[in-house]
């Protein structure tokens, strides 16, 4: 019987093994760079599409919602998730901010159409994820810093998140010494890091290639947001349903407010937003203008104004907050904090139901 070949030592196996999982690692990361840069250049290329059949916005009042509202159920049934109407819209934006085609000019050829996606994918070096967060800071001048920022500090999308929600663009433009405000800023902190496997694992990355993982974070936040408004239908009669994922346009972007609601005692709308992240000074922004606009274009004349709810479901953590700073008096304010659902309650219920549907999706042990 031959004797078995002795293992290398130890050490020697240590470095063998740490070889390998760096290989594993490099390959991953570089799996899920090139995946996500392909996934930007056809998301722009999408949106350039679509404003180009819109004829930059010439033709008849409506005709882009039709054709969003008809592509998104063809390429939905083709394709599967990731091409919602709210997803093409953000296409469009996307495009309509990063208008590369005079960069691009000798590239490609416009007369043909016959656009490359790696030549496209060349002027976008940020992930996907990177430019839907960069969509949302509305000042071009404070959009450019961050990505110059991310890209020279090479940021990952939790850094660039986090910079964005601590005003590092504001603070930066107040400090005396801007050099070492920048220098500061560039630091990541250790829950900025991205492993390759989240990398992969990014919902949008997954949706993109028609793949799902034990969850996904999309399909998570829609059980939430329908669990959420069977309870708020459960707390009596004072919540009337009016409806989900109702779309509004602020000058060139749409919004969509995941939940709308009419408060009867109250007589006013209840605007209701969800994120699967933690609550941002962005997130209360935002709601404010959500309610501004929904004052000026939801609003009856004989209604009161309407009020925000921010729900944050961070895995962890639940945060249920009010917008109540644009009430027209403290007599409203505190009139609505009484009559409205106690928000501990809500953080309870929101916590309560997210980890039950996670619970849902994990794999049994056999």
């Amino acid at each position: 019987m031959a004797q078995a070949t002795p293992l290398p030592a130890l050490a020697d196996y240590a470095d063998m093994r740490g070889g390998i999982v760096a290989v594993v690692q490099a390959a991953r990361v570089a799996v899920a760079r090139n995946v996500n840069a392909l996934m930007t250049a056809s998301y722009w290329e999408i949106g350039h599409r679509i404003v180009e059949a819109e004829q930059k916005g010439l033709r008849r009042a409506g005709y882009g919602e039709q054709l969003v509202e008809r592509l998104a159920v063809d390429l939905t049934s083709q394709f599967g998730r990731g091409f919602s109407q709210q997803n093409l819209w953000l296409m469009r934006s996307f495009y309509l901010a990063w208008p590369i085609l005079q960069t691009l000019s000798g590239e490609l050829s416009v007369a043909s159409q016959a656009w490359t996606l790696p030549a496209i994918a060349n002027a976008f070096p940020l992930p996907w994820s990177a430019y839907v967060r960069l969509l949302s800071v509305k000042s071009e001048p404070a959009r450019q810093f961050y990505e110059a920022e991310a890209l020279r500090g090479g940021w990952s999308v939790r850094q660039l998140d986090r910079q964005i929600g601590s005003k590092f663009f504001e603070r930066t433009t107040l400090a005396k010494n801007k050099a070492a405000m920048l220098a500061k800023g560039s630091i990541p902190q250790p829950e900025d890091a991205v492993t390759p496997d989240e990398a992969i694992k990014d919902p949008l990355v997954l949706e993109f290639l028609n793949l799902s993982d034990e969850y996904s974070e999309t399909e998570l936040e829609g059980a939430l947001i329908h669990r959420l408004e069977d309870f708020l239908m459960e707390l009596g009669p004072d919540f009337a349903f009016v409806g989900r994922q109702r779309r509004l346009r602020i000058d060139q972007t749409w919004y969509r407010v995941d939940l709308l609601f009419f408060h009867r005692r109250l007589r006013c709308l209840v605007i209701i937003d969800l994120k699967l992240t933690a609550l941002t000074h962005a997130d209360v922004g935002q709601m404010h203008m959500y309610c501004n606009y929904a004052k000026e274009h939801w609003t009856l004349p004989d209604e009161n104004p309407p009020v925000g709810l921010i729900l944050c479901a961070d895995k962890g953590h639940a945060l249920a907050k009010y917008a109540l700073d644009g009430l027209p008096n403290k007599i409203m304010a505190a009139n609505y904090q009484m009559l409205l659902p106690d928000a501990a309650l809500l953080q309870q219920e929101l916590e309560k139901s997210r980890l039950l549907l996670e619970s849902r999706s994990q794999p049994h042990s056999s």
